[in-house]
């Protein structure tokens, strides 16, 4: 879950690199370091504590690598911050990822009479290429990494070469191609700014980088690669946090067009125009979906079960991906398996989907970035096209999940009330952003310790999501539970400091949800209540009310997050939290 970054070409790479980490923070931040050759020296500076921190001399090199953390093996310092480096000094290293064995490998590189410095996996990787290293760096790597078990997106200098080798295997890269110069990154976000013209890495791929030249090849043979080079479709303004206080704001306001970009060209003339790579008998024989997800996006796809029963009559199973495949779950080979990742490259996510392919099932993705690792390795899938989401707390890519499995169940069976409605929805979203008044209830509930996030049916999972959304940002206790569940257990945590929101719009379960809020009052709790623009009877009944536009039910989980991502978002600034970067978490998390 850590950020890479490496440079070589004409210019001095020390502003470079540390440029490129800034838009790569969100992917670990406790602490942070670069290495440059110069004169025929690695030169290393790293520390404890955000980029903006980092002290870097002048220094004439124009190749480098660096590293921002998010700490797995040994707490946040600056012994422990990357690079790494062998025990002369001539090596070094930034990864992202674990590796598995390296106790082991540890202890047969300290019986050889290596000194380790850190307490982290990684610095074994160092020690590990010294040892096997004789004069060509590309085969020393080749040679460590046979003997490594685990995961890395790894980059290696030595003094003595004037190149970067870069290996993938289950944490991604992107290798950035420019007239004179070369990146290599783990996302295409500090690489945007200096070309679009990209390769995306595979496992096991291994490549080495000069200063004019680049060969590609796999970890077991040394036969070149020739990887197709891509371009990146969206902008660097996409990354830039423009007038917003923080990212999160700006992605919450972004999601009108986030939600339209997902729907364009996927509806046209009453018909649904998305390829998905499934046999025809297959889709008309479906009988069982199983979809697994992590977090947020598992969020997504308890939404979308609900959807997909309804509309298509289709039993759907929803699983935590970091449980999956431990259950040894039952598959069979006619069951659709749906792997939903914002990164594409979330461990658990991809792990489960490769249990699922050893099972024979048929697969399909939902994503958002283009080339990541579940995305080739599904046989088929949909890209949300949510753009960068830099926010550590996710919430535009969300929106777009749900709809893109409302447009999936379209696929399966056509709905026509549906499809009327949700061209409507980004004009619903921006109706809210226009009349945001939530700053003003976040003002009143800020200082409280814990929440209550109610909800029934389609929108329990709305519930959950606002609930995980105060909790990584502003670090209060929340708990999203079904209304009708509260009565067994949450109810004896409800006093006067207790506040509830609760989703009350009106629909079939409307006059239940009234007796659960008046189960809240009952017991002096606070109710903020999501309901209908022109529900006026439900203001007796709770203490504010946030009033979204009626939607049908299908649509209304879209509706419904949007003031619960606010509110989240407010109160955290409210408490002076750094919400791009909520402690202990990452954006893409590609480890276990």
């Amino acid at each position: 879950m850590c950020g890479i970054f490496g440079y070589i070409g004409k210019e001095n790479c020390a502003p470079i690199l540390i440029n490129g980490l800034k838009k790569l923070e969100y992917r670990g931040y406790d602490s942070v370091g670069i290495s440059v050759i110069s004169n025929h020296e690695i030169k290393t500076f790293k520390q404890k504590g955000k980029i903006e921190n980092l002290k870097v001399p002048e220094i004439n090199s124009n190749i480098g690598i660096s590293h921002t953390r998010w700490s797995t093996h040994g707490i946040p310092n600056d012994i422990n911050a990357h690079p790494h480096t062998d025990c002369e000094g001539k090596i070094a290293i930034v990864h992202n990822g674990i590796i598995e064995n390296f106790d082991n490998l540890k202890e047969v590189l300290i019986n050889k009479g290596h000194k380790f410095k850190s307490e982290t996996d990684s610095e074994v990787l160092a020690h590990l290429i010294e040892e096997v290293y004789t004069g060509d760096l590309t085969k020393a790597v080749k040679k460590a990494l046979l003997k490594v078990q685990g995961t890395y997106g790894l980059l290696v200098i030595h003094k003595d070469n004037n190149k970067i080798i870069a290996a993938k295997k289950g944490s991604p890269l992107v290798f950035g191609i420019k007239d004179n110069a070369y990146f290599i990154s783990s996302d295409a976000s500090p690489i945007i700014e200096h070309t679009k013209e990209v390769i995306y890495l595979f496992d096991n791929d291994v490549l080495e980088i000069n200063n004019d030249r680049y060969v590609l090849s796999n970890l077991e043979d040394p036969k070149i690669i020739d990887r197709e080079i891509e371009r990146i479709t969206w902008d660097l303004e996409q990354i830039e946090k423009k007038s917003f206080k923080h990212f999160m704001l700006k992605e919450i306001y972004e999601q009108p067009e986030t939600i339209k970009n997902t729907l364009r060209g996927r509806i046209k003339d009453n018909q649904i125009k998305i390829t998905i790579n499934l046999d025809q008998e297959f889709i008309k024989s479906l009988k069982r979906i199983i979809i697994t997800a992590c977090g947020t996006s598992w969020h997504s796809a308890l939404i979308g079960k609900h959807i997909i029963e309804k509309n298509c009559n289709i039993p759907v199973e929803v699983d935590y991906a970091s449980e999956f495949r431990y259950r040894n779950p039952i598959i069979n080979k006619d069951d659709l398996v749906i792997v939903i990742s914002q990164s594409g490259e979330t461990a658990d996510t991809l792990a489960a989907l490769r249990e699922a392919k050893k099972k024979y099932a048929k697969t399909l993705g939902i994503v958002n970035v283009v080339g990541s690792t579940i995305a080739r390795e599904c046989e088929s899938g949909i890209y949300i096209h949510a753009g960068p989401e830099i926010g550590v707390a996710s919430t535009k890519a969300f929106t777009s999940q749900v709809t893109s499995l409302i447009i999936l169940s379209l696929f399966f069976n056509k709905n026509q009330e549906i499809i009327d409605e949700i061209e409507k929805i980004p004009g619903l979203v921006k109706k809210i952003l226009d009349k945001n008044h939530i700053k003003e209830i976040a003002e009143i509930y800020y200082k409280k310790n814990n929440f209550l996030y109610l909800g029934r049916g389609i929108n329990f999972p709305v519930a959950l999501e606002g609930a995980l959304k105060l909790k990584e940002i502003s670090y209060i206790h929340a708990e999203g539970y079904p209304a009708a569940e509260m009565k067994h257990g949450p109810i004896a945590l409800i006093d006067e400091d207790m506040p509830v929101v609760v989703i009350a719009n009106k629909n079939e379960v409307y006059d239940k949800i009234l007796s659960n809020i008046q189960e809240v009052k009952a017991r002096k709790g606070r109710v903020i209540a999501i309901a209908d623009e022109g529900d006026e009877d439900i203001k007796n009944k709770v203490d504010h009310v946030i009033y979204v536009p009626k939607a049908i039910e299908e649509l209304s989980p879209i509706i419904n997050v949007i003031p619960l991502q606010l509110l989240a978002y407010y109160i955290a600034d409210l408490r002076g939290c750094e919400i791009d970067y909520p402690r202990n978490l990452a954006k893409s998390v590609t480890v276990e």
